[in-house]
């Protein structure tokens, strides 16, 4: 038991009592965000922009370029994010849930193969290309970010992009050290999953209502 302890949180040792607590801050703000979402809440924005801004102090701090750039990126997706969702699109009604059409799979795919072009110029530029995480950490920022675009836009399919980089996400920082993230990404795969459903049945109910 005590080796698997050393395993999972060996790694705090040298790392300062500050940081744990910021950690596990962003990783509790990082749930609640998320829970948000799955209950199609506009509380995911405020929520989900503490837990940022925490992780991008800590990941600069870390020197996980890619990461940081995720976060940062999420930061200020929330905000129009926050803005659409409560944008009314008439006199009574938000921004609904809806399925991604033909315009936005395009900008999805641009957000993508443009998301990998800047982080390999960044990692390139800072010589990061160290082992394959920072090809893991290419990869999962380019879904992260057509996911979160994707959310603030309302589109069913974002959680799509959750589930893939969530469940990518879990070993891989776990392979970093960072064990209280790790199990951050398992719990943000199985809400990302209910998730899905719930706005799947929402957008079903809607359709047959109208």
């Amino acid at each position: 038991m005590s080796q698997i302890f050393d395993v999972l949180f060996g790694q705090y040792a040298e790392s300062e009592t500050i940081d744990i607590v910021l950690e596990i801050v962003a990783v509790v703000f990082g749930f609640l965000s998320v829970w948000f979402s799955k209950q199609n809440k506009v509380l995911v924005f405020p929520t989900g922009m503490i837990s940022t801004a925490i992780f991008v102090y800590l990941l600069l701090k870390w020197e996980l370029l890619g990461d940081m750039m995720i976060n940062g990126y999420y930061f200020i997706m929330s905000v129009y994010g926050w803005y659409i969702w409560t944008r009314k699109v008439d006199e009574t009604h938000v921004t609904p849930i809806s399925v991604t059409g033909l315009k936005e799979q395009r900008i999805s795919v641009f957000i993508f193969i443009a998301t990998l072009v800047f982080v390999y110029i960044v990692y390139t530029t800072f010589d990061k290309w160290t082992s394959w995480v920072a090809y893991a950490d290419t990869l999962t920022t380019a879904i992260f970010f057509v996911g979160m675009w994707l959310m603030a836009r309302r589109k069913i399919e974002n959680w799509i992009f959750w589930i893939i980089g969530d469940i990518i996400s879990i070993p891989l920082y776990l392979y970093k050290g960072f064990s209280f993230t790790s199990f951050q990404y398992l719990g943000f795969t199985i809400i990302a999953i209910y998730g899905y459903l719930a706005w799947k049945k929402h957008l079903n109910n809607n359709l047959q209502t109208a």
